[in-house]
């Protein structure tokens, strides 16, 4: 206890309090209906991301990563605490190694970034694991496949031969997802554009213009 309370701690031990109050306040308003998970996921957007996209600037850049974090695909209650998990354990246990090896505890602040590195593949490890249970293995490229005929709007940057941009539409479900997309030969594609998706190329998709407004308004 006194290791866990010294101050170069404090910052991983908060960690794991925070872990344990929300699993508690989770319990309760379970009890009487109300999850904080569900509040926490009806707050937040309904968005499938694409951890495969390039970057396009920093927002291609924090899609890439809540991507990759499985954000979307597992509940972001579950993220949260794993992160906090992970923060709070590997940073004691690092400073568990580095007393037993130099006989001093490092500053908390020091350790913070490295430890904040760490914990990021420990989340995705979790995520990737409850995905399988949840959604199964085949999900993701089923998914994609089904994206090919949709119109989808251009919300970040200029789509060109050999420069993509980001572009959004919704399925069937309501559900939000953004993709990389291209255009072949001389045209272009300014935000705010509508673009069809006719083939999936991997990490973007080739698009044209819709051939039709008839066809926009459908989507």
């Amino acid at each position: 206890m006194a290791f866990l309370l010294q101050d170069e701690n404090v910052l991983f031990t908060g960690a794991l309090v925070l872990m344990f109050m929300i699993a508690l306040m989770e319990g309760v308003m379970t009890l009487i209906g109300l999850g904080i998970s569900d509040l926490l996921d009806n707050l937040l957007p309904d968005i499938h991301i694409d951890a495969d996209m390039p970057d396009a600037g920093p927002s291609g850049g924090l899609t890439r990563l809540l991507g990759w974090l499985r954000f979307g695909e597992v509940p972001a209650l579950i993220l949260l605490v794993a992160f906090l998990v992970s923060f709070g354990v590997t940073g004691l246990v690092l400073q568990m190694f580095v007393a037993g090896l130099v006989g001093v505890l490092l500053p908390g602040w020091l350790l913070a970034i490295p430890v904040f590195l760490l914990a990021l593949p420990q989340v995705r490890g979790v995520g990737n694991l409850l995905r399988r249970f949840a959604v199964g293995d085949e999900t993701e490229s089923v998914g994609r496949k089904t994206f090919v005929g949709r119109v989808a709007v251009v919300t970040l940057g200029e789509a060109a031969a050999g420069s993509p941009a980001e572009a959004r539409f919704s399925d069937e479900f309501g559900t939000t997802h953004y993709v990389m997309v291209e255009p072949e030969g001389t045209e272009t594609f300014s935000q705010g554009d509508s673009v069809l998706l006719v083939e999936d190329q991997g990490a973007r998709f080739r698009v044209i213009r819709p051939s039709s407004k008839h066809l926009v308004e459908n989507n």
